[in-house]
């Protein structure tokens, strides 16, 4: 006999990070973030493995600050299970570079390295 389960939550994937980037809401992007990941802001140095808790801090912290309100993806490849979306991060300010590293498992996608200058 075969157990037959329909899952109703389909798993993250790179286009699920890519709508939350464009929703602009920093607490909705770490929610795609893997326990550890890379994160390089403006004017900072890189930080490497920083706790899942750690980068949602310094990414809302950015977010506020600059008033980022929208993504532009300009770019989005894969290569042998790692995703890389790259675009502009849109503010009243300025407009910021980012490259986002995206670890693929299966249909599950979470975010191990975020650039942004």
């Amino acid at each position: 006999m075969a157990l037959v389960s329909f899952n109703t939550k389909p798993n993250a994937s790179t286009g699920d990070i890519v709508n939350a980037l464009k929703q602009a809401d920093a607490t909705a992007i770490a929610n795609y973030f893997d326990s550890f990941i890379d994160i390089k802001l403006p004017n900072k140095d890189e930080v490497k493995n920083l706790s899942k808790m750690q980068a949602s801090i310094a990414l809302r912290d950015f977010y506020s600050e600059q008033k980022i309100t929208g993504f532009e993806l300009t770019s989005q490849r894969e290569m042998s299970g790692t995703g890389y979306l790259t675009g502009k991060l849109k503010s009243n300010k300025q407009d910021y570079n980012i490259t986002v590293m995206v670890k693929i498992k299966g249909d599950n996608a979470t975010i191990v390295s975020i650039r942004i200058n």
